[in-house]
């Protein structure tokens, strides 16, 4: 086969990964490349035959389209070479590891090209790297949580029931504080005591730093409260980071939420008082004492691709859109809940959320095999958490026969 002008351009500028199969090239294997070819464009992928050598150039590709296009192929083939040749080149490409994501694309090239940081390690010393978590007393000795803790839904209120568990106990704590805790939400007043509400949610938060393990992660989902001007994941950000815990980033929620009028709370095509709309919300981010979790390398369930989306911090993630059924005027859908917990957390581990509400962190975290802990001061709250738990089980049992892990 002959390379085309394109191919050739492409190779100067080096945008192609080779790979190469070594399979002998007789018409059969070139008529299947040929047919290959037709399938996608140049600019994706390329394929060439020379002296038994099947070369794969690959820019970048919609693998899973790629790989149920071969199995259909392969499905209708008779002949045994080219079944073999074709699910040899749908190995090889699978088992490429080095790619990033563009779209629904594994781009195989350019998107490595970061710039290396030289004599890094010296730098982050010289730097100060996370210098306001230096000199923290976390021991280093995690413990096991109590058994009666295990896998339960706690009616009581988070700071008294933290108390009852031990120091290093607990791998990840996801949560999304209400701005009334303590009360219920069906009583709620605009009116907050600001003050009262810090001192209460940051009484808690010790707790929960207390509890954390040693290289353990917490993780809070909050919004800021734009129209009162309070940046409350800067006010939880500073608390975490002047008790020693390491701010490991921070993350956009976008929810493309477009409901704010441009007037709600401020001027109208003026300077005088523009107020500013916001459609995302945060989650901070934070490690205790080391930024590595221990854990198996087994017991990691994120794919490849979920890790290579996930790790760029903006997340495009819809709202729920089941607070009427479950009651709750501010729950965060499960796909955000299942994102937190597969990259911050092994299965086997203790996920812990001081305010569960209607339950979604601890539906997830037994869907995802962790175990888990959630307390809220409602008991309907967590009656109706307990019954999506059941709903949960009842459902692994229904698909596969057997309860979930």
């Amino acid at each position: 086969m002959i390379l085309t002008e394109v191919l050739k351009k492409h190779q100067m500028r080096k945008e192609y990964k080779l790979v190469t199969i070594v399979y002998p090239t007789h018409n059969d294997i070139i008529e299947e490349l040929n047919w290959l070819s037709t399938r996608y464009s140049k600019e994706d992928i390329f394929f060439e035959a020379e002296k038994d050598i099947v070369k794969i150039y690959l820019n970048q590709l919609d693998f899973s389209l790629f790989k149920n296009d071969i199995w259909q192929r392969i499905s209708g083939l008779t002949n045994e070479n080219k079944k073999q040749l074709l699910q040899e080149i749908l190995q090889k490409i699978e088992n490429i590891k080095s790619y990033g994501l563009k779209g629904k694309k594994r781009v195989y090239v350019g998107y490595d090209k970061e710039r290396k940081v030289k004599g890094r390690k010296l730098k982050e010393i010289i730097r100060g790297e996370y210098y306001y978590a230096k000199n923290h007393n976390f021991s280093r000795v995690n413990n096991e949580v109590p058994k009666e803790f295990v896998n339960k839904i706690i009616v009581g209120d988070s700071e008294e029931i933290l108390k009852q568990l031990p120091d290093n106990s607990i791998d990840l704590i996801f949560t999304s504080p209400p701005y009334n805790f303590g009360l219920d939400y069906k009583n709620h007043e605009d009116g907050v005591n600001w003050d009262e509400y810090f001192k209460k949610l940051f009484r808690i938060f010790k707790e929960c730093i207390r509890i954390l393990k040693y290289g353990g992660r917490i993780v809070v989902n909050v919004q800021p409260l734009f129209s009162d001007y309070i940046p409350i994941h800067h006010i939880i950000s500073n608390f975490f980071m002047e008790n020693k815990l390491i701010w490991k980033g921070e993350i956009l929620w976008e929810k493309h939420n477009y409901n704010c009028k441009y007037t709600a709370w401020g001027s109208w095509k003026s300077p005088s008082n523009p107020y500013l709309k916001y459609t995302w919300e945060f989650l901070e981010v934070f490690s205790k004492g080391t930024l590595k979790h221990s854990g198996d390398p087994k017991n990691a369930d994120i794919t490849a691709d979920e890790f290579k989306k996930w790790v760029y911090a903006k997340w495009d993630i819809a709202p729920e859109n089941n607070m009427k059924k479950y009651g709750h005027p501010a729950m965060f859908p499960e796909e955000l809940a299942e994102r937190v917990i597969k990259l911050f957390s092994f299965r086997g581990d203790i996920v812990l959320d001081p305010f569960n509400g209607v339950g979604t962190t601890t539906v997830v975290a037994k869907k995802l095999g962790r175990r888990y802990i959630g307390i809220d001061i409602s008991e309907e709250y967590c009656k109706k958490a307990e019954e999506r738990l059941k709903l949960s089980k009842k459902l692994c049992l229904s698909l596969f026969g057997k309860q979930e892990d």
